[in-house]
């Protein structure tokens, strides 16, 4: 799958500002942005759901444009809500899927079972969609996706408003796409989600895409080690700055709001070790102190400056 300056307007906003994007066949690749950014407009374009304005794309060999028909033919698209009916059992909703993609009833139905199967629905397939749990219900999304079993599958929020539980379930089974050849492109806010399944990731923002790595390479490109520092008393923070810029190899940042202040440092234990003692010779209560890597939470802040918007979980799974 490859973007190349992708433009798309909606009267005076532009949603996407000569994007691009490159995709290697058989692997998850994470698009990441704040909220407006230009994400699902990206995933709409690929999809063929919206025409570009300018620029060129291709889903599997095929130019999105001029050969819209047969790029629907070989992508599967789930999004953010569940696009199954409640009334119906889940083996209802792929048989009714199947239909509408024309496979006929005994292939149909042969599909459906498969896709049970595969999904690990198999003892609930009879069973009304509504009695579901929120993971099983994106679990049958996917499997109604995967109906013509396509090459390519786009993935916008998949596990929005999931608990925990639930989401590991779908990443489950996302894996287990990918590793039967299916080629994902993911667009999530939950960040921990796209360090787990993308082996690459495209941060995009105001339409354009302002980076590209796997997740150590994004992590990297922002230092390595750490040391942060959680105070009890707000007051504290200034003094705290002071002690961790001895140490760090950078300017020390802190969240007044977390009582938490961090840095780069190289030597990770000395620099810990001479945070810690100071920081009890001055008699500065602390919460917590330690080392840790980058997260992909700090590359979107320093590549955006923003933090993600992540949506508030329900606790949708039994």
């Amino acid at each position: 799958m490859r973007a190349e300056g992708l433009d798309k307007r909606y009267g005076e906003k532009r949603a996407l500002d000569g994007f691009d994007l490159a995709v290697r066949t058989g692997t998850v690749h994470g698009l990441l942005g704040p909220n407006g950014a230009g994400k699902t407009t990206a995933v709409r374009i690929l999809s063929t759901l919206v025409r570009l304005d300018g620029g060129r794309a291709t889903v599997a060999g095929l130019d999105v444009s001029r050969q819209a028909r047969e790029v629907r033919a070989r992508i599967g698209l789930t999004g953010q809500y569940a696009a199954v009916d409640e009334v119906l059992t889940g083996r209802q909703n792929l048989e009714m899927f199947g239909r509408l993609f024309h496979l006929g009833g005994k292939r149909a139905r042969s599909r459906a079972a498969e896709l049970l199967e595969r999904f690990g629905l198999s003892d609930a397939a009879d069973k009304g969609v509504g009695d579901y749990s929120g993971g099983m219900r994106r679990r049958l999304d996917l499997a109604a996706s995967m109906i013509l079993a396509p090459a390519v599958l786009f993935l916008d929020e998949p596990t929005t408003g999931l608990d925990p539980r639930s989401r590991n379930e779908v990443w489950d089974s996302v894996r287990a796409l990918v590793a039967d050849g299916t080629t994902v492109l993911l667009t999530t806010q939950y960040l921990e989600e796209a360090d787990r399944l993308a082996s690459r990731i495209t941060v995009i923002d105001q339409g354009r895409a302002i980076a590209d790595d796997t997740p150590d390479g994004l992590k990297n490109r922002i230092g390595g080690d750490r040391v942060e520092v959680v105070v009890a008393e707000r007051a504290d923070i200034p003094r705290v700055v002071k002690v961790v810029a001895r140490v760090a190899d950078g300017e020390p940042e802190s969240d007044e709001s977390e009582l938490r202040v961090h840095a780069p440092v190289t030597d990770r234990v000395a620099a810990l070790t001479e945070v810690a003692r100071t920081l009890q010779d001055e008699g500065v209560r602390v919460e917590d102190i330690g080392l840790r890597r980058p997260s992909l939470d700090d590359v979107f802040l320093r590549l955006t400056g923003h933090r993600t918007d992540v949506p508030r979980t329900k606790e949708a799974a039994a």
